[in-house]
This record gives C-alpha cells, sequence and structure tokens, in this order.
C-alpha cells in the first residue's frame, strides 16, 4: 500500500506555516505525516492508542525530531488539555470523535488557529473504509464555525492485490470488507483520495 505522504506533508505545510510555532497535533499516532513536526519549534502529539504512538514515536526518531516532541495518551475529549500552543491540527481524526464540535472547541481552547486535516467528502477511498458518513458529518460541523481558508487536494491509494487491500480494510469492518469485494481478482489496484485542510480561527 502507498500514497504519497511527502507530497500531502508539503500539501499541509504549503497550507499553514508552523514554523517556529508550538503545535498540538490531535489523533498524531501512527507517524505518517509527522513531518509537519520539521519546522516547528514544539509538538504536543495526543493520540488514546499505544500502538499508534509506538509508530509516532519511531517516526520521529527516524526524524531526529525527539526534541521537539512530547507525547500525551488520552482522549481529546476527556483529557484534561495540555498548555497552549500557536495552532492545534487534528491529523486525520476529527471524523472519528464523538462529538466534532466539542473537539473543536476544545481546540479553540488550546490555540487560536485550529487546522484540520482529514478525508475529503469526494474521497472514494473515504466510501471504502465505510468512513463517507462520518467524514461528511465531521466537514458539516468544521462549516459552522469561522472558516479563514479550505483547500481540497487528490491522491490516490495504491495495492499491489486484494489481499493487501484487505489487510489495510479489515480493521473497519464487515461493510467496509463486502465493499472492496469488487476488487477482488485485481491487481494494481489504485482507489482515489481526496483530503481537505481548513483553518478555523478562534478569538
Amino acid at each position: 500500500m502507498a500514497t504519497d505522504y511527502a507530497l500531502m506533508i508539503r500539501n499541509l505545510m504549503a497550507f499553514y506555516d508552523f514554523t517556529e510555532k508550538t503545535l498540538v497535533s490531535i489523533g498524531a499516532g501512527g507517524g505518517q505525516l509527522a513531518g509537519y513536526g520539521q519546522p516547528a519549534r514544539r509538538v504536543v502529539a495526543i493520540d488514546q492508542d499505544d500502538a499508534a504512538l509506538d509508530q509516532l514515536r519511531a517516526a520521529i526518531v527516524k526524524g531526529n525530531m525527539v526534541e521537539k516532541f512530547e507525547l500525551l495518551r488520552g482522549d481529546f475529549l476527556t483529557m484534561d488539555l495540555p498548555t497552549r500552543g500557536d495552532v492545534a491540527l487534528f491529523d486525520f481524526c476529527l471524523h472519528e470523535m464523538a462529538d466534532a464540535a466539542l473537539a473543536l472547541t476544545r481546540a479553540g481552547k488550546l490555540a487560536s488557529d485550529v487546522v484540520v486535516f482529514d478525508h475529503g467528502r469526494t474521497s472514494a477511498w473515504a466510501y471504502y473504509v465505510a468512513e463517507e458518513t462520518k467524514v461528511d458529518l465531521a466537514w458539516r460541523t468544521v462549516e459552522r464555525f469561522e472558516l479563514i481558508r479550505h483547500r481540497e487536494f487528490a491522491t490516490e491509494q495504491r495495492f499491489k492485490d486484494h489481499a493487501e487491500l484487505l489487510a489495510k480494510v479489515k480493521p473497519q469492518g464487515e461493510i467496509a470488507i463486502r465493499r472492496i469485494e469488487e476488487f477482488k481478482d485485481r491487481t494494481g489496484i489504485i482507489i482515489p483520495m481526496t483530503y481537505e485542510l481548513a483553518l478555523i480561527r478562534f478569538p
């Protein structure tokens, strides 16, 4: 499986300048997009999944960013909020939040600038992983706040065969598994994916 994470990071950093900023990154586990921490002064990275935080830890070691990152485990909706920063970033996780409006409001208490980086509403990939309804709800919630800037980008998810695709999709559940049945006998699978970036400013 491959998507162009380097391009996604470049698009994010062109959308918002993190240079010398203190960044609170919400849902930061996994580490595929951790390169946004390179220009930042400091990154407070929050995730509730231990395995994802382990992957992030490995990514920041590889990227020589250990001194910049503080890793916190917890549910962003209920945890004690960390110290304020210059900007808060939702790293492909707002659609997973039980209450997106509350999550955005809590982020606004941490920083006046809040960047949402998430699956796009037109993304075929969001459909195949059975997240299209959650994604749509998250972006409709974002639009209730004061939007300063918004962009949509296109990329794709690539898999050598159905087995590799299934390994990626299986944690998403039975609906997603059924939806990828159409790729069962195919190789060189390409699934279009869009993602959106939005900047919300809080007083």
